[in-house]
């Protein structure tokens, strides 16, 4: 295209070097091609962050318990549960020793937390902790998860949590030893009543997992169509209880004298075959406050406990039976969830982990042959 420029001597042609429209939508391509490129990496780079994060407040969180565990000459316990009253969380038990005293020095653990009309229905809360028990604590949150850090149950809010203590394996030897219910002694760090000492853990505290992330549940139960079910990592859980007679002693309805591991093993295998009314989700909002992790309050198991049934991000969900339950792992980390071992360590345990493999690591006095580098 030519132009004319002003100078003394007249207007001179001059040549203008311009882009074609072509050229402008290639480069348009080649920028959106490298922000393609690089949108995963960055990506990458805000996962690994929030899995350090993650990673370091598990440890903080085990730090706790080995410092209530040396002052107090036990790991906490869980408070029994009634039909009328549900007792404090080891969470809130342990705040003092996870520099929470803020929130802490508001209990009085003289006083019964929750109270309801049924077994199922505990989200009364006593009005002196309502403000303190909506309160998000981020020692206790991880933050892969996109679930709400505060969710409401009842006419209650309450703080979430993803970080659950150990109860054991979560298995039975037919011989009436049943590790899944934790009204009696269990092969775990926790149980009613417990007053497990660190020297306890016979198998080793290098090769015995004494707690686990899990991942948070949202919403209000759902009764998903049959053949479909919610989205992996299952932010519910699959309620099975209608397989199990209540308790204590917790019992399967198929075999009530004496179920071993093999019987477990079938009926949550199942679940996916398992629909209809009798057979539910349970979501953050359910009235029996069994959603994952709704509360770091609430001493039920679905609030604070975990036992290592299932393997990492198991494609069988965590299956909830009456106030116990069978779980495992669960995260939004690539690959695997974090584990806390009886040593202090944090390890991110593959998905792949076998799962006889990943039991006998839940047990604390198994003596079972575990090798590998965890």
């Amino acid at each position: 295209m030519t132009t004319y420029r002003c100078t003394g001597r007249g207007p001179e042609p001059t040549n203008r070097i311009a882009f074609t429209l072509v050229e402008l939508l290639v480069v348009i391509a080649i920028i959106g091609t490298l922000v393609g490129l690089l949108l995963p990496a960055v990506q990458s780079a805000r996962e690994s962050a929030r899995r350090s994060s993650c990673t370091n407040n598990l440890r903080q969180f085990g730090l706790a318990l080995f410092n209530f565990e040396s002052a107090g000459g036990c790991f906490p316990q869980t408070d029994v549960r009634t039909s009328t009253t549900a007792g404090w969380s080891l969470h809130s038990r342990l705040l003092p020793y996870a520099e929470e005293m803020t929130i802490a020095s508001r209990f009085d653990f003289t006083k019964t937390p929750f109270t309801g009309a049924t077994f199922s229905a505990v989200n009364t809360v006593d009005p002196a902790f309502v403000t303190a028990f909506a309160t998000p604590i981020p020692l206790l949150l991880c933050a892969s998860d996109p679930a709400p850090t505060v969710q409401k149950s009842g006419s209650n809010s309450f703080g979430g949590n993803n970080y659950m203590v150990s109860f054991g394996s979560g298995t039975a030897d037919g011989r009436g030893n049943a590790y899944w219910d934790f009204s009696k002694s269990t092969d775990g760090i926790v149980y009613e009543k417990s007053k497990v000492k660190i020297a306890k853990i016979t198998d080793g505290t290098s090769k015995t997992v004494i707690g686990s992330e899990a991942v948070r549940s949202l919403g209000s139960d759902s009764d998903f169509l049959p053949g479909s079910k919610p989205p992996f990592p299952y932010q519910y859980t699959f309620n099975g209880s209608n397989e199990f007679k209540s308790g204590p002693p917790l019992t399967l309805n198929a075999n009530t004298s004496t179920p071993t591991t093999a019987d477990i093993d079938a009926l949550v295998e199942i679940w996916s075959t398992q629909t209809g009314s009798t057979y539910i989700w349970r979501g953050a909002s359910s009235g029996a406050m069994r959603g994952r992790g709704l509360s770091w309050a609430c001493t039920t198991a679905g609030n604070s406990l975990t036992n290592g049934f299932l393997p990492p991000n198991s494609t069988i969900p965590d299956y909830v039976v009456h106030w116990s339950g069978f779980f495992g792992p669960k995260s939004f980390h690539p690959g695997g969830a974090n584990v806390l071992f009886g040593d202090g360590r944090v390890v991110l345990l593959s998905d792949k982990t076998d799962k006889n493999l990943h039991r006998a690591l839940h047990s604390i006095n198994g003596g079972e042959q575990v090798s590998g580098n965890y």
